[in-house]
């Protein structure tokens, strides 16, 4: 009996993880009800799966002057392909020397009727071509060679070629950069050769690229940029027919492009960055053409202007942006000669725009009024007729590019809207006035129309643009245009309704 008691306490004992003699504690036994619990609330989790990572953000490479390309664009992995990354950023001689290369093939048929152009009235239908290709060597840091060329041309004409249309395999840009600081330590950057230029919001200086050949010049250029100040420092002379103004097609139809030297055209052009949502230009541009035409603004110019530009954004009370207004204002001052009379003349833009961000499309509406200086009194010892120098006119005075800013009013109201993401489009409609009717009506070209006394208004014209970007290498535009003529028109230049259409395509590499 006392054997089996022994035994019997023996096993319980080990059963139970405890021994008959001293030892540590036992370990506690787990709360089966709490476990339980965990398990059930465990089913019954939803499974979240983690975020997919965001799409690399596509960066537009492409600048409005293919010099100013981002040329390191696909170097990074994490960039989007785009057509064309493989020729960028070709590593030679140890690295020494950086080979980039790119283009551009654009096409855009045209459908136009009783335009203000040479040759008409009348109805043209044509096509335009053009193919530009550049090369950009990048020689380690002290500087850079670049070099591009264009091939424009035009068939299908039935009215006469324009000489902004047609100029076959000629030399667009050819120019050296040597970096100052790293040669003559020195600040900023020195350029010689054929380039295009572009400034503020083109009003005045823009390589046009609404025509097929764009505008260039041949000179010196010195580049500064420290902190919020941008600095420029130009001396050119006009190359091809778009910067030179009125000259015969066939001088540029299958010529090599030589400068003018009868025309010279220097500045200073300086921008400041450093105020919130805000940038302001200031400028001195000088032109002196030596050729003066009557009735045509050239002379000895100096124009001195300002530009501003501001952005305000709206917000709601958890801080999204649900509104943006923005502001943009320029004005110069024009004096000097021009045919033995003294310049004294002006312009005045201002746009005020408002873009809806939080609703569909976000559409933003503007309105734009501008004036160009006219003459006053074609009699007296002096002209009031501005020059608008080098412009882009196509973007401000109407895109059936009738008109130039000279002795001109424009009230407009503009519509932007998108759709969908790859999708824009704009409606305009533009009022179109003399500024003085003691001076003609000038067309796209600055060439005067018309006669004198002859009325006020020019007309009105409606502008429709559909815009679809599929990414950076690709885009396709359409647009249509009417343009119901005035009194000024009908009493000096019996035409009917003008209208435009075109379709544009564009490839980029």
């Amino acid at each position: 009996m006392p054997h089996r008691f022994i035994l019997f306490t023996t096993l319980t004992a080990i059963g139970l993880g405890v021994s008959a003699g001293p030892s540590k504690a036992a370990e506690p036994l787990v709360d089966q009800n709490a476990y339980m619990a965990g398990y059930q609330q465990q089913q019954q989790t939803v499974y979240v799966p983690p975020p997919k990572p965001a799409p690399p953000k596509v960066i537009n490479p492409y600048k409005p002057l293919f010099y100013d390309n981002d040329f390191t664009y696909g170097s990074n992995p994490n960039d989007p392909p785009l057509l064309g990354d493989s020729l960028n950023q070709i590593h030679l001689a140890d690295d020494f020397l950086i080979l980039s290369a790119g283009g551009e093939l654009r096409f855009r048929p045209m459908d136009e009727r009783n335009r203000l152009r040479p040759g008409g009235p009348g109805r043209s239908t044509y096509n335009l071509w053009r193919w530009r290709q550049y090369f950009n060597l990048e020689v380690s840091d002290w500087g850079r060679a670049y070099v591009e060329f264009i091939d424009a041309t035009a068939w299908g004409v039935d009215l006469p070629l324009l000489p902004i249309d047609v100029d076959r395999w000629e030399v667009l840009n050819a120019f050296v950069d040597v970096n100052l600081e790293t040669t003559l330590d020195v600040p900023g950057t020195f350029r010689v050769g054929r380039q295009e230029m572009l400034y503020g919001k083109q009003r005045l200086v823009s390589p046009l690229d609404w025509s097929n050949t764009r505008r260039n010049f041949q000179g010196l250029k010195y580049l500064y940029s420290e902190g919020d100040w941008d600095l420029n420092i130009f001396a050119t002379n006009p190359v091809n027919a778009a910067a030179r103004g009125i000259v015969p097609v066939q001088d540029f139809d299958n010529n090599f492009n030589q400068p003018d030297y009868d025309q010279f055209f220097s500045g200073v052009y300086s921008t400041y960055r450093g105020f919130e949502n805000s940038y302001v230009d200031l400028y001195w541009l000088w032109l002196r053409d030596t050729q003066q035409v009557q009735n045509v603004a050239d002379g000895f110019r100096h124009t001195v202007g300002l530009h501003w530009n501001t952005t305000s954004e709206v917000t709601d009370a958890c801080g999204n942006v649900t509104r943006v207004w923005d502001l943009d204002f320029e004005g110069a001052y024009q004096f000097g000669s021009d045919n033995s009379e003294r310049i004294n003349a002006g312009f005045f833009t201002g746009i005020l725009g408002h873009t809806w961000k939080q609703v569909p499309w976000q559409p933003r509406l503007s309105g734009l009024f501008y004036w160009g200086s006219g003459d006053q009194d074609p009699d007296d010892d002096q002209t009031n007729t501005f020059s608008v120098l080098y412009p882009l006119g196509h973007a401000y005075w109407g895109i059936l590019d009738n008109l130039s800013g000279q002795n001109l009013l424009d009230y407009s109201a503009q519509l932007d809207f998108s759709p969908a993401k790859k999708w824009k489009g704009t409606a305009a409609w533009h009022w179109f006035d003399l500024a003085s009717t003691n001076d003609f009506l000038y067309n796209v070209a600055g060439a005067p129309l018309g006669k004198l006394d002859q009325g006020q208004n020019i007309g009105n014209e409606l502008d429709l643009i559909a815009t679809y970007t599929y990414n950076p290498n690709f885009s396709v535009s359409v647009g249509y245009s009417w343009f119901w003529y005035g009194e000024y028109v009908h009493n000096a230049l019996p035409r009917d309704t003008a209208t435009q259409f075109y379709l544009q395509t564009h490839i980029r590499y």
